[in-house]
């Protein structure tokens, strides 16, 4: 078989697992390739961020560059998928890179931080600031070329058996909590739980853990969380605006013609601004309905929001004190924080207001 026929039929991951390094792939040319997802497909929104950019590859090919997409445990576990694209056993995955802060806590500035960047703020920072440059280095070292692929907005506090009066409430709470807030958390007593989102619902109902937090309304709905924790708190401050990242084997990517990179390009951005619009379509009408169900919708105390931000700046300046990773990132990352907070609180937030006061 010649080089043409091995990449035409293979893959690209064949011909990788082959030790085989592949001539440019042209526009022409047809290629098949798969996205594995941290997400299982019940969740339509998260899971189905893959589907929206398989589709529109498709479309911007003419059908030539074809994505299956394939949900969490199909191909790999739900936080497998870091180590899949980084070792070519698949080509793409889309996932919530604070999954991976146990490798190394800079991963969770590609996704979020408590107190951190909103979704708006965030995009900015990757598209316009130095956000993308930074993490294109960072991901170089494993072998990834990251692209953002959706954001959720910022997130609920969570579900939770009992009310959170006060700070003490917290202490020693099993808490389910994704991705870095854990490590914001503990200091405040909590018992942060790394569960993926298709084993909530039964570890909260057979008492594992004392409450999980998920996404929103409409996520939070399809996994029935409200049935078995009927607190419902806001805000998730550890969630402001949590970006999702689409990662692609560097080998992978770099034998494709420049038609096909700008296609990835221009897909995985129309993805991820579909995502964030499907959010803030559905979870209006999805918290309405819980409500009607009984959820009891809570404000953090103050205490809680006050102790959880501290922890959070000492959490961060100990990061910049041992981690020269997060320190470069995370410097960049806060001065455009620190700048766009102060324009958002004089536009957005104040004409927000005002509209809430109207009762429309």
């Amino acid at each position: 078989m010649d080089r043409r026929s091995l990449i035409k039929n293979a893959g690209i991951a064949g011909v990788l697992a082959a030790g085989v390094a592949p001539a440019v792939i042209h526009a022409q040319t047809t290629l098949r390739w798969r996205i594995a997802s941290s997400f299982p497909k019940s969740l339509d929104t998260l899971f189905g961020v893959c589907d929206v950019f398989a589709k529109k590859v498709g479309e911007l090919s003419g059908g030539k560059f074809t994505i299956t997409t394939h949900a969490a445990g199909e191909l790999m576990p739900a936080f497998g998928v870091l180590d899949g694209v980084s070792n070519g056993t698949v080509e793409m995955a889309n996932t919530a890179p604070y999954y991976f802060f146990g490798k190394d806590p800079t991963y969770a500035l590609d996704c979020a931080i408590p107190f951190g960047l909103n979704s708006r703020q965030m995009t900015a920072w990757m598209y316009e600031g130095n956000g993308l440059k930074l993490f294109r280095e960072f991901y170089a070292k494993v072998g990834i070329v990251n692209f953002p692929m959706g954001n959720t907005g910022v997130q609920m506090g969570g579900w939770y058996r009992k009310e959170i009066k006060s700070l003490k409430d917290m202490k020693g709470l099993k808490f389910r909590v994704g991705g870095f807030g854990g490590k914001v958390l503990e200091p405040l007593g909590v018992v942060p739980q790394n569960i993926p989102g298709g084993e909530i619902y039964q570890a909260l109902e057979k008492g594992t853990i004392d409450a999980a937090e998920w996404v929103g309304p409409y996520d939070d709905q399809k996994l029935g969380l409200n049935k078995v924790a009927p607190n419902y708190y806001f805000p998730g401050f550890w969630e402001v605006g949590p970006q999702l990242a689409l990662y692609v084997n560097q080998k992978a990517y770099e034998g494709l013609s420049s038609e096909y990179k700008a296609i990835i390009e221009c897909a995985s951005t129309y993805a991820h601004t579909d995502m964030q619009a499907k959010y803030d379509y559905k979870n209006p009408a999805a918290l309405k309905t819980l409500i009607g169900q009984g959820a009891k919708l809570r404000a953090f105390p103050k205490d809680v929001m006050d102790a959880a931000f501290k922890s959070s700046q000492e959490v961060y300046s100990n990061l910049s004190n041992t981690n020269p990773e997060w320190k470069k990132i995370y410097a960049d990352y806060s001065n455009f924080r620190r700048e766009a907070n102060q324009w958002f609180s004089l536009a957005e937030s104040s004409m927000n207001n005002f509209m809430e006061r109207q009762k429309l």
